[in-house]
């Protein structure tokens, strides 16, 4: 092969970083961590790092593997919409193929890492595959393809705690839940900027199909259930003052996002979608962190 051939290649690697939006790990990143590292503290009180660096590669080689996947399948739909229509897989930047090899390649560096951790999360790693694939089918026969997402985000918390203690814990439920119905809620406002589309094109969705006002009260709804369900994963996990203030952290992003997003004003969304909940993950997993060091946690 010339090197005139080979040159290429890294813009067809930028190009897939952009398509799966890499930096975008931040939002599910920091609860897998939580749990991992209360699962540590519960375990032997250490910060294990050839596991928890394993945790790292199975949820980014995870999601990486999802958001392909996604972006695959709803590349026609994308190319309907004026918001998606730049998106790589529309423009040529990407071809479907090249997108297959790199949600393939990003599969087996999940399971790669899931066999290594134990033989429970090689298991189940199938498990948390099947929502990933099947979201983005699902605003093709439900209203509630955001519930779907929420199913499939709930994996990253649980299977952190099952990285490292291998077997199952109710905890680790509770806070997957949150996670859950947290990054389902901001979905149900994300989903907002783009109903009059989704009802020309037939996308189903809760906004398009009850309207912005009952989304977005969805939204309030769900993440008034996300606090309830942070508490009570600090109630179980005897959780210190630090992560009790991250609580406080939470609650005010939550206020203050649900402040800027109201149902006849979505200008400020993209603030409440990417700053608020990207600082909303990093900040209750700090006060955590801290916390469980303060507890004893060793490094």
């Amino acid at each position: 092969m010339s090197t005139a051939a080979a040159l290429p290649q890294p813009g067809r690697t930028k190009a897939f970083l952009r398509l799966v939006m890499i930096e975008h790990s931040v939002f599910a990143l920091p609860f897998a961590y939580i749990a991992a590292l209360t699962a540590m503290y519960e375990w032997d009180r250490s910060v294990h790092w050839v596991r928890l660096l394993l945790v790292t590669v199975c949820m980014v080689g995870l999601r990486t593997f999802a958001m392909a996947v996604n972006r695959i399948i709803d590349r026609e739909i994308d190319a309907r919409n004026p918001r998606t229509a730049r998106r790589e897989l529309v423009t040529g930047a990407m071809s479907v193929r090249h997108a297959w090899t790199g949600a393939l390649i990003a599969l087996a560096v999940f399971l790669g890492a899931a066999a290594l951790l134990n033989p429970l999360c090689l298991a189940l790693a199938p498990v948390a595959v099947i929502p990933m694939v099947v979201y983005p089918y699902g605003k093709r026969f439900t209203n509630f393809p955001q519930a779907i997402l929420g199913l499939a985000q709930a994996m990253g918390p649980i299977g952190g705690w099952l990285a490292i203690s291998g077997t199952w814990s109710w905890d680790a439920v509770i806070l997957g839940l949150a996670v859950g119905i947290w990054i389902g809620g901001f979905d149900l406002i994300y989903a907002c900027q783009d109903v009059e589309t989704d009802r020309e094109i037939g996308v189903r969705s809760v906004p398009a199909r009850f309207g912005i006002p009952a989304a977005i009260r969805g939204a309030r709804a769900c993440h008034a259930v996300t606090t309830g369900l942070f508490v009570w994963y600090g109630l179980a996990t005897h959780a210190g003052a630090f992560f009790w203030l991250g609580l406080v952290i939470v609650a005010g992003a939550f206020v203050y996002e649900h402040r800027i997003v109201r149902p006849h004003d979505l200008s400020r969304l993209n603030r409440a979608f990417f700053s608020v909940n990207g600082f909303l993950g990093i900040s209750l997993f700090v006060c955590a962190l801290i916390d469980l060091i303060v507890r004893g946690l060793r490094f």
